[in-house]
């Protein structure tokens, strides 16, 4: 089992799925950003944490963290390890036993931030969903990412509207569907809206799947 060890690279709300959250991991060692969408309040506990905001009483997974703590347990990591039909499901590790405990991806990255252990995902899942950037792309650290599918949820994903091409002076062959499909992905890929950018990658799979037929 191959897993890539992941940080968060940003949070923002959803340009398609109302009243969801962005979140999106990159790996630490490569190029890859994964986006998944996640409710609201487990993104504000996500913020509340890497901010360093602390309520007056114990929040839920500031809660579960004491609870964990309280019966001896030490988490050593959280991973994602399964992808079926859409939706993320992640893993809670312990250290010095067997025991593994089935998550939401977004209920184990508040967990792992509060414990401050590494966040994994299974290669072939980062393959699959990621959105993968070129050396020359700007892979500045910002803050800025919006949405993308597959999600925390089962939310469906709206279809994507491919951009007009310009017309020149002079005459072009008219670009391929899967033309159009990459150069929209490259551009939405330099805006950083990994949204777009998720469901054209999974527009162009298809579209190449079909030639291979």
């Amino acid at each position: 089992m191959n897993k890539v060890q992941v940080d968060i690279f940003g949070l923002t709300v959803s340009s398609t799925s109302h009243g969801a959250y962005a979140l999106v991991l990159k790996e630490i060692d490569g190029r890859r950003r994964m986006p998944i969408i996640i409710g609201g309040p487990e993104a504000q506990s996500i913020a509340n944490e890497i901010e360093g905001i602390r309520a007056q009483r114990p929040m839920t997974h500031d809660l579960l963290k004491a609870v964990i703590e309280a019966l001896g347990g030490q988490l050593k990591e959280v991973a994602i390890l399964q992808l079926k039909e859409g939706t993320f499901y992640a893993t809670l590790i312990f250290e010095y036993s067997n025991l593994e405990v089935d998550a939401r991806p977004s209920d184990a990255i508040a967990l792992a931030l509060r414990f401050g252990v590494p966040i994994y995902v299974l290669d072939e899942i980062l393959e699959e969903a990621s959105v993968r950037f070129d050396e020359d792309d700007d892979d500045d650290d910002s803050d800025s990412a919006d949405g993308s599918i597959p999600d925390d949820d089962d939310d469906d994903a709206e279809s994507t509207s491919l951009p007009i091409v310009d017309a020149s002076d002079e005459p072009k062959q008219p670009l391929s569907l899967a033309e159009r499909l990459q150069q929209a992905l490259q551009d939405a890929i330099k805006q950083e809206d990994y949204e777009k950018a998720a469901k054209l990658r999974d527009e162009l799979k298809q579209t190449s799947s079909k030639k291979s037929k």
